[in-house]
Parts: structure tokens; C-alpha cells; sequence
């Protein structure tokens, strides 16, 4: 193996039923044993992009992250995706970063999408991270994060070299989507991998997928199309470094620093 093998799950989501979703990912990753690096699921995968906050909001330690946990051990893979998460009385879209070793890391949304109201009931978290995994730095990022290209920017204090977006992306967007994914690999010089979800969500809300992986230059090296798909990609990091090297932009980048 040269590369992170990635692993893109796009799939329907069913409508405010974890045990459902949580069982139906799990018959799709059972073949993956082994063979895969990195599991990357949709945005809110155990139950869709709803505003039920109070009903549906899992807490730290609940059935979502000890599955989490005990499916990333079995797979031998780091896993992520996004739930909705109660804690210490606040509700947060909160994307789960789950390695074999059962550890367990948490990204919260940064940018709560106001069209679907949910800056009524989210509360927005703070900060970007980035984590070393089997050769590559990665930073994962929540949906309409890709919307914010400073936020998401490669800087100092969050070095990457893969940008992973978990998405509930609606159709009527779908060229947005596709158009901000290269947009994010072309100005940060770095892999970008996004996982959206197909089918109608519980308001009849149309997703088109288009999950993909795309290159530092903005081409696409994998892509699941409009049905639900689960798609193998492996990003060299050679490649990546060559490039940087060869093509320094980072280095004439503008300085920034971000308000909490």
C-alpha cells in the first residue's frame, strides 16, 4: 500500500431511525474489513437532517459512538460522519472521528445552515483540527462549511493535506457542490474528499450525492454519480508534495486569523 485508502459511503438515509441507519451502514462496511484507511459517511447519517433536536439528540457515550467505536476496531479503519448530539444541555451537529484503537475525537459544525433554521437549534462550534492518519493530515469539516473558504483555508495552525466535508447537500444546490469541492482542492493544494447522501429526506427534500475525490488540481479521481454507491479511492501523498514543492502558492497565501 503507497496510499490512504478512502472509502466514500453515499447512501439513503432513513428518516429519524438510527437503529435502521446504523444497521444498513453497517451491512455496507462489512466487506470493507481491511481494505480500507479511512470510512467516510454522510452528514447527520443515523437519522437526516432534522431540526427534532430534542427527540433525537444522542448523547457522548450513547449507542451512535459505542457503535462508532467498536465498527472502526472491526475494520481496522478510521470512520467519521456527523450526529446530532446533545450535551450538557445544548444540541450540536457534531461530526464523530472514530480510530480501531477506540479512541474518539469530535468536530462541531461551525456554520449552521439558516436557510433550514438550524442556527435555531444548534449551537455552532469553534474550531478546525487536523489529525496525522497513516500519512496523510486530515481536517474534516460539516456541509456548509464548504460555503467558507477562509474557515476551511490551509494556514498555520491547521495544516492538511486532505479536506473531508460529511454532507446532506440538497439536489437543487447539486452544482454548487460539485463546483466548491474542486474550488477547496485548488486554493488549499490538497486532496478534498465530500460524502453527501441520496433520496428524499422527511420533508421530501431531494439529494443528488455526487460524492467525490477529488486531486490538489481539481480533478476528479472518483466519483459515486446520483445512486447510492460505496466508492474506493487511494491518495498518495508523493504526488501532493511534489506539487506543493513545484508550485509554492501556499507561501504567497494572506495572513488571517479567525474570531471565535
Amino acid at each position: 500500500m503507497s496510499g490512504l485508502r478512502v472509502s466514500l459511503l453515499q447512501q439513503p438515509l432513513v428518516w429519524h431511525d438510527p437503529a435502521a441507519n446504523r444497521a444498513h451502514f453497517e451491512a455496507q462496511l462489512a466487506p470493507l474489513a481491511g481494505c480500507t484507511d479511512l470510512v467516510v459517511l454522510p452528514e447527520v447519517f443515523t437519522t437526516g437532517f432534522s431540526m427534532q433536536v430534542e427527540s433525537l439528540g444522542e448523547a457522548m457515550g450513547g449507542p451512535t459512538t459505542v457503535w462508532l467505536t467498536h465498527l472502526a476496531a472491526r475494520l481496522d479503519a478510521a470512520i467519521t460522519g456527523s450526529v446530532i448530539t446533545a450535551d450538557a444541555g445544548r444540541y450540536y451537529n457534531r461530526l464523530l472521528w472514530a480510530l480501531p484503537s477506540g479512541a474518539l475525537r469530535h468536530y462541531d459544525k461551525r456554520h449552521l445552515f439558516r436557510l433550514g433554521a438550524e442556527h435555531e437549534h444548534f449551537t455552532p462550534g469553534r474550531e478546525a483540527w487536523s489529525i496525522l492518519w497513516r500519512g496523510l493530515r486530515i481536517c474534516p469539516l460539516v456541509c456548509y462549511d464548504l460555503r467558507f473558504p477562509v474557515f476551511s483555508r490551509r494556514r498555520a495552525g491547521l495544516e492538511y493535506d486532505l479536506l473531508v466535508y460529511v454532507a446532506n447537500w440538497p439536489a437543487a444546490r447539486a452544482d454548487a457542490w460539485r463546483q466548491l469541492l474542486r474550488a477547496r482542492a485548488i486554493e488549499n493544494q490538497a486532496y478534498v474528499v465530500g460524502v453527501n447522501r441520496v433520496g428524499a429526506d422527511g420533508h421530501g427534500v431531494a439529494h443528488a450525492g455526487d460524492s467525490a475525490a477529488i486531486d490538489f488540481l481539481g480533478r476528479t479521481l472518483a466519483q459515486a454519480g446520483d445512486a447510492p454507491a460505496t466508492v474506493n479511492v487511494e491518495l498518495e501523498r508523493a504526488p501532493l508534495e511534489a506539487y506543493r514543492e513545484k508550485f509554492p502558492a501556499h507561501l504567497d497565501a494572506d495572513r488571517f486569523t479567525l474570531e471565535p
